[in-house]
């Protein structure tokens, strides 16, 4: 994955240095944002590298040769590298179950070595689903550092490489995000930017909308305001109460939260400002 400003001759130099170590492109997609940044995402195959299939080293100094002369960002990822997640969750377990579910199937490629929550009601689908959990109480009003700091040791112990708060009812503080931007994923029960904060749900209700939605984001220091990674909306009738429209948007926070993960375990999300660029492919 790439990322520079936009300029003749970035395909080429790619294609060419691929072609050139005897790699085969399977796959790629560009994107030129309106502020003249580039984007692209290659997936190629290295089996008939010239230089040996074991000398990858070689392949990263020959892209960051290219990176050097156009001022590009990149990141290498490698088939077989799987991703450590971590899932923090309060006591609404839907969102919970989802992951655990799609994850047994085999429809996220990842390793869970953690669930940790504030409350100990969910422990037992933890259990059930042979996934150590954590309990880390945080008493009302006590500092934002305070469980933050015994949570990150936990993840960095783990190896933990993604965060998904899955309906975690806390707020991190400014150096937690920080520390950890761009790998905690959070799933808001609304399409922002409508109706942040709390019950948005019985606000929908009372402002009288006609569809409601769910958003997937990177987690910042700003409430609800990270770079949008996955949305979807349903319709709502007249006929609809608060707990209907409660129900219907579970329903899309699970999707929604399934969906963003699954882009960013197969590393094709890429942030650009406050906005992301997610590649199909």
């Amino acid at each position: 994955m790439v990322k520079c400003p936009d300029r003749k001759g970035v395909i080429a130099a790619l294609a060419q240095l691929l072609y050139g170590l005897g790699c085969n492109i399977l796959a790629s997609d560009q994107f030129t944002a309106e502020e003249g940044v580039y984007f692209q995402r290659i997936r190629f195959d290295l089996t008939d590298m010239v230089v040996g299939t074991a000398n990858k080293a070689v392949l990263e100094r020959a892209i960051a040769e290219v990176a050097d002369r156009f001022g590009m960002e990149w990141r290498l990822f490698y088939d077989g590298a799987v991703k450590r997640v971590a899932i923090l969750v309060s006591r609404l377990d839907h969102c919970l179950y989802d992951i655990l579910i799609r994850h047994r199937a085999g429809e996220l490629k990842c390793e869970i070595p953690i669930i940790i929550s504030n409350h100990p009601d969910l422990e037992g689908i933890a259990t059930s689903f042979g996934i150590p959990f954590k309990h880390l109480p945080v008493a009302p009003g006590s500092g934002p550092e305070g469980k933050r700091s015994q949570i990150e040791a936990l993840l960095e112990e783990l190896g933990v490489d993604l965060i998904v708060l899955a309906r975690y009812m806390q707020i991190f503080s400014e150096e937690f995000c920080s520390r950890n931007a761009m790998r905690t994923i959070n799933i808001h029960h609304s399409f922002l930017p409508a109706f942040e904060g709390a019950k948005p749900y019985h606000r929908a209700y009372e402002r009288g909308v006609k569809v409601i939605g769910a958003t997937a984001h990177y987690a910042t220091s700003e409430l609800d305001a990270g770079p949008i990674i996955e949305q979807d909306v349903t319709r709502i009738s007249h006929r609809d109460s608060v707990q209907d429209m409660i129900r219907k948007g579970r329903d899309l926070e699970r999707l929604v939260l399934a969906r963003a993960l699954r882009s960013v375990l197969s590393d094709s999300v890429m942030v650009n400002g406050n906005r992301t660029v997610v590649f199909e492919i």
